[in-house]
């Protein structure tokens, strides 16, 4: 990136130095090469986070590889015991197979949690990596994408999906939820939760009391739209109001009120299956 960056300003000098190119087009390049580095340092970003999922996989699989040194260090004392003596060595056998059988199941377990790992951040990253290729740029302006902990979080501000203080979908966020549909239908093993957030702001129109009706509201409309319009299995979808107290910004300024009213669409690998690989667990005594 600095590369293109130093070859367009050199490029720009030049043209301006023979008289060439207008003021205005020197301004464009550099526009052009502003944006190009934000790109690249976005794409920075979401690299970062994705290197920073499967926390909790990474855990059980620190804790099975711990035991599995354990269970090798017994069987490593139980077999010099044997050895000094052989003649009572019945027992010792007995418990020497049943360390073999422990190590064996250890093994294939964490092998279990080494493939569920790989195969979810390679998923995530395929699935933010379409997302962000599929939306335009002045999308990607409105709509952020994110890896948190093996979460995929879809962020899209409130002016683009509504008018103010409404939870009727607008034109423009049509547009966009349809892009997001026909991702998040490719990866049927994924659940869905939409989730509505407002600033501190109090309503109170015809059928919203509050911003806890207002953010309810929001998100069951993302998800009636997902379904009906746009064909996602009803089964994998959750809808979700917080109201203005899942803020992620400073409610004291107009951009902090901004970035607050927002509809989060989270995609998560389905919970089930990780507690059926949990399940699988070898047991200890």
């Amino acid at each position: 990136m600095k590369k293109t960056s130093l070859i367009l300003t050199l490029m720009a000098a030049m043209v301006l130095s023979t008289g060439c190119v207008s003021k205005k087009q020197f301004t464009a390049l550099q526009n052009e090469n502003a944006v190009l580095k934000q790109q690249g340092e976005n794409l920075r970003l979401q690299l970062a986070e994705c290197n920073a999922t499967g926390k909790s996989l990474e855990q059980r699989l620190s804790d099975e590889q711990q035991r599995n040194t354990d269970l090798r260090r017994d069987y490593s004392r139980l077999q010099r015991s044997l050895d000094k003596s052989i003649e009572q060595n019945t027992q010792g056998n007995v418990n020497i197979e049943k360390l073999v059988d422990e190590i064996n199941a250890s093994n294939k377990y964490i092998k279990q949690l080494v493939d569920a790992k790989s195969k979810s951040d390679s998923l995530n990253i395929a699935l933010t990596n379409k997302l962000t290729r599929s939306l335009t740029r002045d999308e990607l302006q409105e709509v952020d994408v994110k890896v948190l902990k093996g979460v995929v979080y879809i962020s899209l501000a409130d002016n683009m999906l509504y008018k103010s203080g409404s939870y009727e979908i607008n034109e423009r966020g049509q547009q966009t939820l349809s892009k997001i549909a026909k991702i998040i239908k490719d990866y049927k093993d994924y659940d869905v939760l939409v989730e509505g957030n407002t600033d501190p702001v109090p309503i109170k129109r015809e059928n919203i009391r509050n911003n806890w009706d207002l953010s309810c509201l929001r998100a069951a409309s993302v998800v009636i739209a997902l379904q009906e319009k746009y064909g996602v299995d009803p089964s994998r979808l959750t809808a979700g109001g917080r109201g203005e107290y899942n803020p992620i910004a400073d409610n004291e300024t107009e951009l902090g009120k901004q970035r607050n009213r927002r509809t989060q669409i989270i995609v998560t690998p389905k919970l089930d299956q990780f507690m059926d690989l949990i399940d699988k667990a070898p047991e200890t005594e």
